[in-house]
């Protein structure tokens, strides 16, 4: 098992400590930094900031979401991050949600699916710098057809003059839908789960075994499993004197993705948790936190959902826990912490000693 350390998402200002924890993190030995963006900080510019404090460490983003920038855009920023840290960049995607992606940078969220296969494909055929690219659209069209108001009709289709260091670079897919976590598995080279369980891994293989499945033949795995395909999870963490302790510490940040990230009709982090069979309480934190209460909101988090779906209590309590996801398809587990915690939990970066 891997880990990796998720940065979150900024509140007022840039988290305190952040920068140190991103720089401890490397030396300690974690796998990767994943970095966020809603409608505040971006998750690039910290990456570079951070990660030029690094050597080591792969350098991700938790995600950028696509409908902040072009498909051709995103590119341009994967392959300079790449070249920069030495090919350590993943590039992790997601459509976010209606309230986002309509509210915020004023897009239509329709067909979002069918919008993630075409940005996939264009960044791409940037990457591969094959030929000039072309987009049928018609989400993403390349160049910009004739006929469509104001354009010019001056378009030229364009190949990037940088070369990448890396035509393969990873490209991982935020997903918490069955269909876009299938679509995952079929196009791009790794998952990145939100509010996952180990409960859950049977449903998780199935969709992961169908969207492999869906794949051209040629890309399709021997057996049931992609041995190069990447799971890696978010998992909120807090470290406490005791179990009872941490899970009273994460109730506000379930109540928040619960209730506050996404519309009332539409919040697929509130879907994915429901999943485990909290519909009815997740109902109850959204309502207290539409009423502006959100002390309530977070007391109406059930204990057992949080057990379910973060590491909490002592670091000892936590390498418990983490022995449940071993068997499972998750092949990372991204904590998602206070910078503080991170001295306490370096330890599951290395196995037990086998008694003699």
């Amino acid at each position: 098992m891997r880990f990796g350390l998720h940065t979150g998402y900024w509140s007022a200002g840039p988290p305190p400590g952040m920068a140190d924890a991103v720089a401890r993190a490397d030396e300690a030995g974690f796998d990767s930094v994943w970095t966020a963006e809603a409608y505040g900080s971006d998750a690039l510019t910290p990456l570079a900031w951070w990660g030029a404090r690094t050597s080591r460490i792969r350098l991700a983003t938790g995600i950028a979401q696509m409908s902040a920038r072009t498909p051709t855009a995103t590119a341009m920023a994967a392959l300079t991050l790449d070249h920069l840290s030495g090919g350590r960049f993943v590039l992790g995607l997601g459509a976010s949600g209606p309230q986002v992606v309509e509210g915020w940078y004023g897009q239509p969220y329709a067909k979002p699916l069918a919008r993630t296969r075409e940005y996939v494909a264009i960044v791409r055929d940037v990457l591969r710098r094959e030929a000039p690219v072309t987009a049928p659209g018609p989400a993403y069209p390349l160049p910009l057809p004739d006929g469509v108001p104001g354009a010019t009709g001056q378009g030229k289709a364009l190949r990037s003059t940088v070369h990448p260091l890396r035509a393969d670079l990873p490209i991982h897919l935020a997903a918490q839908g069955p269909r876009n976590t299938a679509l995952a598995a079929e196009i791009a080279d790794g998952w990145l789960p939100a509010f996952l369980s180990p409960a859950l891994d049977g449903e998780a293989r199935a969709l992961l075994a169908q969207g492999f499945a869906a794949r051209p033949e040629h890309r399709r795995p021997a057996g049931e499993h992609d041995e190069t395909f990447e799971v890696c999870a978010t998992v909120p963490t807090a470290v406490a004197g005791s179990i009872a302790q941490a899970v009273d510490l994460l109730r506000p940040h379930l109540a928040l993705y619960a209730g506050g990230m996404g519309s009332q009709e539409s919040n697929f982090h509130r879907e994915a948790m429901a999943r485990l069979g909290y519909g009815d309480a997740l109902a109850e934190v959204a309502a207290h936190y539409a009423a502006g209460d959100r002390d309530r909101a977070a007391a109406a988090v059930p204990e057992e959902l949080v057990r379910e779906v973060c590491l909490v209590g002592t670091p000892s309590d936590i390498a418990e826990q983490v022995a449940r996801w071993e068997t499972t398809c998750v092949t990372t587990l991204v904590l998602q912490t206070d910078p503080r915690a991170l001295p306490a939990l370096t330890p599951l970066l290395t196995p037990p000693t086998p008694p003699a």
